[in-house]
């Protein structure tokens, strides 16, 4: 009789104020590929980080290949065939993709991983250059680093948690075949997503979590995306209502930016035009790492280089005013990375709200030479109600809240602000389709109040669904707009690789 791969008995894990997961038990056989599914804040990181030797448990047993174990941490994980893939990177910022990778396989030179690491990117499609120091990366980029240097591990039992969440529909494939291929060889994998047509189409066995308890387990492959959503969250996601509306004035103008890039491994960007209105959102698509961090970091101020005339916000010229200054001016941005540059990890959430209000009219001031802590610690509850995040209160630190949790939280953070340009950089990264569905409403109720809003993402999805006008950006170029009612995903995936020809565009979409 085959042993399972992993059985776990009984995986209890509490922290100050909240359970993580309570009296867990699942069991993954081998070759098999087991989803985990829940919604944010239900324990699935941290019982994959106890199964990786990251979290001790406070109680249960894990067996491995039918014998008990005691994972003290990732390094003996390791050692036993156990990889992981974190939905949060584990990468040293001022080392090399290489050096990365190097740290995890000890007994190979330097050279031989570089070799390796170029080999696994061409046989799985996940382009990457050993030499760029990971600072200069996306997340999507870094994303590809954290899957191969899983793979080149040649794990027993794989732990993907969101693994696709930054990447193209093209790269999902490939990731895709070649996961089918590991579990065809007998590798387990445990994944978790919030994608549920990626669960039903990968996996064949289902462990369910709700507030860190088991609820169920089914197939996946024999349940609907209504079905496995109504066990996650014990309903169906509302349908949005996306309702054609008139544009109004230019709030944003971007014309014929072009700019160097500012380091070795960043892309130039070429000749961008971009309008976008009041009442409406204008989308953009694009692989990883093809201009998108350049462009957001030139509109929302983080890059002054601009030439003068080149970035407009209304009538003003905003080329070179710094983000605080475009924040007055009613700019309000999400970045794509949430910890280090959306929230400082060890403040609390309150004192994270600090980072982006500036006390004008529209919304109110915390601090004047004190901070006042009640209403800054009233108005993140507020905050914290409305977008139904799970933390233990506003003074709870930002690193401790789930990833999901903490996106829903700073893009609350910004819609709050009552922006009149709003941009967002992957608005529903690592969150359960409730919470995904909740913030692509607060984004067209945006919309429909009059707010001009950009979205930059590199889920199609999500961009047929909350926009009214998309683009392209392929190697820092930017495609013409294409209203949404003659988008297609075609037609989209063929311009992410910058086969487009405005010379021939029809009028309306060369709008821009």
């Amino acid at each position: 009789m085959t042993h399972p791969r992993l059985q776990l008995t009984g995986i209890t894990k509490a922290y100050p104020g909240v359970v993580a997961n309570s009296d867990v038990s699942l069991t993954v056989m081998p070759g098999e590929t087991h989803a985990v599914l829940g919604e944010n804040g239900a324990g699935k990181s941290t019982l994959m980080k106890i199964i990786y030797g990251s979290v001790k448990p406070d109680a249960g047993e894990i067996r491995l290949n039918g014998q008990p174990i005691v994972i003290r941490n990732p390094k003996e994980a390791r050692a036993n065939g156990i990889s992981m893939v974190f939905q949060h990177f584990n990468l040293f910022d001022t080392m090399t993709v290489a050096e990365n990778v190097w740290l995890g396989l000890t007994r190979n030179s330097l050279e031989q991983v570089t070799a390796s690491i170029i080999a696994k990117a061409n046989e799985y499609g996940l382009d990457i250059d050993p030499a760029r120091p990971v600072h200069t990366l996306s997340v999507g980029e870094m994303q590809r680093v954290e899957i191969i240097r899983a793979l080149l591990t040649r794990p027993e039992l794989l732990i993907l948690d969101e693994p696709t969440s930054v990447l193209t529909p093209q790269a999902v494939e490939k990731l895709f075949v070649v996961l089918k291929k590991l579990a065809s060889e007998g590798c387990s994998i445990l994944y978790i997503s919030h994608k549920l047509h990626e669960i039903r189409e990968l996996c064949t066995a289902c462990t369910v979590l709700r507030g860190g308890k088991v609820t169920g387990v089914c197939n996946p492959q024999e349940e609907s995306n209504a079905s496995l959503s109504r066990l996650m969250i014990g309903a169906e996601p509302p349908q949005l209502e996306h309702t054609p509306q008139p544009t109004g004035e230019s709030r944003l103008l971007v014309t014929n930016l072009s700019l160097p890039r500012e380091d070795q491994f960043g892309v130039d960007l070429d000749g961008i035009n971009l309008d976008v209105r009041a009442g409406e959102v204008v989308g953009i698509a694009g692989v990883s790492g093809n201009g998108q961090k350049e462009l957001l970091y030139a509109l929302s101020g983080e890059d002054c280089r601009s030439p003068a005339g080149s970035v407009r916000m209304g009538d003003k010229d905003v080329s070179a005013v710094h983000p605080g200054g475009r924040r007055k001016l009613g700019l309000h941005f999400v970045p794509e990375e949430r910890l280090g540059r959306g929230a400082v990890p060890t403040l609390s959430l309150a004192h994270n709200l600090l980072l982006t209000r500036t006390g004008s009219i529209k919304h109110p001031k915390f601090a004047g030479g004190w901070i006042q802590v009640g209403k800054l610690e009233s108005h993140a509850a507020d905050i914290i109600k409305a977008f139904n995040v799970k933390a233990n209160g506003p003074t709870a630190a930002a690193r401790s809240l789930s990833g999901g949790n903490l996106q829903k939280f700073i893009v609350g953070r910004e819609i709050d602000a009552k922006p009149t340009l709003f941009i967002v950089s992957q608005p529903t990264w690592g969150v359960d389709v409730g919470a995904a569905a909740q913030i692509r409403g607060e984004i067209l109720a945006l919309r429909d109040a009059g707010c001009a809003v950009l979205v930059v993402s590199e889920e199609l999805e999500e961009l047929f669904e909350v926009s009214d006008r998309m683009h392209v950006i392929a190697r820092g170029r930017l495609s013409p707009s294409v209203p949404i009612a003659e988008a297609t995903v075609e037609k989209i995936g063929e311009w992410m690789s910058g086969l487009w020809d405005q010379a021939s565009a029809p009028a309306e979409v060369q709008h821009a």
